[in-house]
């Protein structure tokens, strides 16, 4: 038989499928009942919420189970013993699998899709990490304030009409706005549009058909929709290379993300990004820069609206941290020590980024029981590792940030939280997503009380990130301090089932130079 090479390294037998072949008890996982031939586990299943449908799963299969769907079988884990042995750097590594590897076409070996082998995300991981240091982290504080400020205006323009917001909407013009200023001094102009940039829109159509091309046995099918595909890809180019000019023949920024990768070397190597490197990782940090923390800020904000007690108490938090009037430094960001929880527990009970991939360095047991040969591979579902009882109690789906106090985190077992993935290849942002969003969250609760719409309940949306679908907020200007900690109302029981079951900042940015047609 003849013999075909995986990116691991493995060597297999053509026609056989890693996953198959990886795992020579494949067996022994169970699967859900009333598979059906060539079309597999597709009873009860619905193409656009293949997340949900695998936490449903999950409860009934236990913390391994395999999924097979037009021929196409996937392992999935999410019981902490076991997550916790594929987060061992040494017997595993970051596997680019299923749609992380259907956007390469977009952004090729950039930082998030790189394959292990490729140098590319060595150099560039190299040269970035400089620009998320304290240092540069406190320079990018004031632009956060300064785009922060402009969603205050847009919300105050909302309540004064006596209309609800869109949280997940301008969540992402938020993101969007300040990952583009802080990281290439740009200004996408979102809060003087009527609708979303159409680099979201490009960036939502990119991020949709790599998740359809999951569940699609003939991609030849989705012609339409690869040309629309192949438009927005292009549409993203040709921002970024804008951008980029714009940056050239201005002769420079001040040393943001967009400056190192045009100018600073590797400090061992000497070696540059090349220009194609450039625009794949400027592509890479403005939608994933922004894409997670968006729908990280619309779930927090989702649950503090329907749990009064909470609000409270993180309000009086930011007052007494803050004050009612002071422009928040940014030393005391790290200060609200509760909104950070409620942050945290946000991202435990729907993590933006629902899962990623781990794949065995070499022949080994998984949890000492699953033979696993090299190259193969399981994807870790986190939503599913953030709900297991062992770890969070019989309550693991109500919404509590008390399960981030100190003392209950130093209880747990390491590994068995990962909203930003693990190991060598985490998030590279991630104390950027964290600042950001835990500022942003203080300044709200300091200007709005939240008032949710009753009729309202929880569906979340799957374009590979997960986002609050449909979520709006009434907004009550506040007037007054804030109660104490501790009054109001008890918590609701927010957590939701799955589907199924500041100030100008000096200087002036770039405005975007490139539109659609009618934009």
């Amino acid at each position: 038989m003849a013999e075909t090479a995986t990116t691991a390294g493995a060597v297999l037998p053509r026609g056989f499928r890693s996953a198959e072949l990886g795992w020579p008890e494949l067996h022994r996982i169970p699967h859900p009942p009333h598979r059906l031939p060539l079309l597999g586990d597709i009873l009860g299943a619905g193409r656009r919420t293949p997340v949900q449908d695998s936490l449903r799963y999950a409860r009934e299969l236990g913390p391994i189970f395999r999924r097979k769907v037009f021929g196409r079988e996937f392992v999935f884990v999410g019981g902490a013993e076991l997550a916790a042995d594929m987060a061992d750097e040494s017997r595993f590594a970051k596997h680019v699998g299923l749609g992380i590897a259907n956007l390469r076409p977009v952004v090729g070996d950039a930082l998030f899709t790189a394959y292990n082998h490729e140098p590319n995300w060595q150099l560039a991981h190299d040269v970035l990490a400089p620009g998320f240091s304290r240092e540069a982290m406190a320079a990018y504080h004031p632009m956060m304030l300064d785009v922060a400020d402009r969603l205050t205006g847009h919300w105050d323009r909302e309540l004064a009409a006596g209309r609800s917001v869109d949280v997940p909407g301008d969540m992402t013009k938020l993101t969007l706005e300040t990952i583009a200023r802080t990281g290439f001094g740009h200004d996408f102009g979102s809060f003087e549009r009527a609708r979303l940039h159409p680099f979201v829109t490009a960036m939502v159509g990119t991020l949709t058909y790599a998740q359809h091309l999951n569940t699609q046995p003939f991609p030849a099918l989705l012609r339409r929709a690869a040309r629309q595909n192949e438009a927005d890809i292009a549409y993203l180019d040709r921002t970024v290379d804008a951008l980029v000019r714009a940056r050239r023949s201005g002769g420079g920024g001040d040393g943001d993300l967009l400056d190192r990768m045009l100018d600073t070397a590797h400090p061992a190597t000497g070696e540059r990004l090349s220009a194609q490197n450039v625009r794949r990782q400027v592509i890479t940090f403005l939608v994933a820069g922004h894409e997670t923390t968006s729908g990280a800020l619309s779930f927090a904000l989702h649950y503090l609206s329907l749990n009064p007690r909470v609000a409270a108490r993180a309000r009086a938090e930011v007052d007494r941290v803050w004050g009612t009037t002071a422009v928040p430094g940014y030393d005391q960001v790290a200060k609200l020590r509760y909104v950070r929880r409620v942050l945290d527990e946000a991202l435990r009970l729907w993590p933006t980024a629902p899962a990623f991939a781990r794949e065995a360095r070499e022949d080994t047991l998984l949890g000492g029981d699953h033979p696993m040969r090299q190259g193969a591979w399981a994807l870790v579902l986190t939503a599913m590792l953030h709900r297991d009882p062992r770890v969070w109690g019989a309550d693991a789906d109500r919404f509590d940030p008390d399960r981030f106090e100190a003392s209950a985190v130093r209880g747990r077992p390491p590994h068995t939280y990962k909203p930003f993935g693990t190991g060598a290849r985490a998030c590279i942002g991630r104390q950027f997503a964290l600042h950001e969003a835990t500022l942003v969250l203080g300044l709200l609760l300091r200007r709005y009380d939240l008032r949710p719409d009753p009729a309202y309940r929880l569906r979340v949306t799957e374009r590979l990130t997960l986002m609050p679908e449909g979520l709006r907020l009434r907004l009550e200007r506040r007037t007054a301090p804030a109660a104490p900690a501790g009054t109001g109302p008890e918590p609701q029981q927010a957590g939701q089932q799955p589907a199924g079951s500041g100030p100008q900042e000096a200087g002036s940015a770039v405005r975007c130079p490139v539109h659609r047609a009618g934009d």
